[in-house]
């Protein structure tokens, strides 16, 4: 098990060790679920569309890493794999030197300032990758991506507004989101996202606030405030969604790249768990810095 994943794992369950096992939230049956002739839920069926013909992507989604559901895709971007976006790519990502270096650091303290041990808003791509499932909220004007990890919200407005200039509104940690409708596909770009600064990841007695800044993945691969994401949402059928993640951060990495991520629908009415992070929290205190954290 990668250490990254022992860590966020760890203040999970700490997290939520108060709750007692029988306070987990109820099963619910699910409207509309096609079922096969055994009575069990076809997740091969045909993708449900909204009144205006368009897919309807809503549905509580876990992510479904390996064995690909539909057999490899030679054709297409690697899949994420183990928490690490460059598992896929022969020689890694294209990290800009400094990147790397910060990269090889963040990955050397074992997700030490992972923003998901720390209680704060992950990276765009961290919350498709963790464990934890996410809901789609579909509406024609705006789309809402709620993650149960840290209670992660994400806004992607449909109301065909355009995206802002870099540095005109004000850096968000889930960054600035519009989309629109590319055939069957939802298109969402990305841009003012609360990075980390190139220019000081050397500097000594920065707040983990700071660290735990523009964090791609679990490995620690960063992003900065250049950041522009392009998702593409495709329901591939009722069951399966796949998400194509374009990450084009001129000063973190000397060209573009794409990655996979393929989600599975829940459909046995599990329904998504409060998660206050901060209730309960232990990792700060475990990685000696519970006083340190609470002076900020």
């Amino acid at each position: 098990m990668k250490p990254w994943f022992i860590l966020a794992a760890l203040a999970v369950i700490v997290a939520t060790a108060s709750a007692p096992l029988s306070a987990q939230w109820p099963a619910y049956p699910i409207r509309g679920v096609p079922k096969g002739p055994d009575g069990k839920p076809d997740l091969t069926a045909p993708a449900p569309r909204t009144a205006d013909g368009k897919p309807d992507l809503s549905g509580i989604w876990t992510r479904y890493e390996d064995p690909e559901p539909n057999g490899s895709a030679s054709n297409r971007p690697p899949l994420v794999k183990g928490g690490n976006a460059g598992a896929g790519f022969k020689d890694g990502l294209p990290f800009q030197s400094w990147a790397a270096e910060l990269t090889k650091k963040r990955t050397a303290q074992s997700g030490l300032n992972d923003p998901d041990g720390l209680c704060l808003p992950q990276g765009v791509l961290q919350y498709h990758i963790d464990p934890q499932p996410f809901e789609i909220l579909q509406t024609p004007r705006k789309i809402l991506y709620v993650s149960e990890s840290n209670y992660g919200l994400r806004t992607i407005y449909m109301d065909r507004r355009s995206l802002p200039r870099l540095g005109s509104v004000q850096q968000y940690w889930n960054g600035y989101s519009i989309g629109r409708w590319d055939g069957d596909t939802l298109v969402v770009e990305s841009n003012n996202f609360h990075g980390v600064d190139p220019d000081n990841v050397g500097a000594v007695g920065l707040p983990d606030t700071y660290l735990a800044a523009g964090w791609l993945d679990h490995r620690g691969s960063p992003y900065t405030e250049a950041l522009k994401v392009t998702e593409r949402f495709r329901r591939v059928n009722f069951g399966q969604l796949d998400i194509e993640v374009t990450v084009d951060d001129p000063k973190a990495y000397t060209k573009p790249f794409t990655v996979r991520v393929v989600q599975r629908i829940l459909a046995d009415g599990t329904e998504m768990m409060e998660f206050i992070c901060h209730e309960n929290q232990m990792f700060l205190k475990m990685t000696g810095r519970e006083s340190k954290g609470a002076a900020r």
